[in-house]
């Protein structure tokens, strides 16, 4: 069985500082429907294998916080194996996002997220790029300007975690100034 499937559908969204939230003027969003055919034994580990194969690792396995929450040090990944949820992404006034299993969604350094509502079952995959891994930071008076010093610094993927050095991240992703 092929986990990748070949033509997902693709949303790419631009989410700008919003005053509270950094976000990510530079590095789109990306969110794959439908990119992978998962097995019934045991998706968890079928994703975890693909994202370290392509060079994300620190991978966990849970939901998403019912709050919004952003990491200025590290870009996320996070592919659903179970269940649905509609999830927020770039704080109040940005989109709002229904996943399910089979859903990946590539969350660039400084874009918050929050889970506004999920099945029970909802579960998914988070990893980062190698050599990367996440802070915490929650729209707080005094997170900035450290984060977005930290945003500023993160490092692009060598690959994109669904699709290798074949994917739309690489398409979409690049530092400011080298278009």
């Amino acid at each position: 069985m092929d986990l990748v499937q070949a033509v997902p559908q693709l949303t790419v969204s631009v989410l700008r500082d919003d005053g509270t939230y950094p976000n990510n003027g530079h590095l789109p969003l990306l969110a794959y429907q439908g990119a992978l055919s998962l097995p019934d034994h045991d998706p968890a580990a079928a994703i975890e294998t693909l994202f370290r194969a392509n060079g994300w690792a620190g991978s966990w396995r849970n939901g998403v916080y019912s709050f919004h929450h952003y990491h200025s040090t590290a870009h996320e990944v996070l592919g659903v194996y179970a269940g649905s949820a509609t999830i927020q992404l770039g704080g109040e006034q940005g989109i709002v996002l229904s996943v399910r299993r089979g859903d990946v969604v590539i969350i660039p350094a400084g874009v918050a997220h929050k889970n506004v509502g999920a099945s029970p079952d909802f579960r998914v995959v988070g990893a980062y790029p190698l050599g990367q891994g996440p802070d915490m930071n929650y729209g707080r008076p005094g997170e900035r300007p450290q984060a977005d010093h930290n945003i500023a610094g993160v490092r692009l993927p060598q690959a994109d975690p669904v699709y290798g050095v074949d994917g739309s991240l690489l398409q979409h992703w690049s530092k400011p100034g080298s278009e």
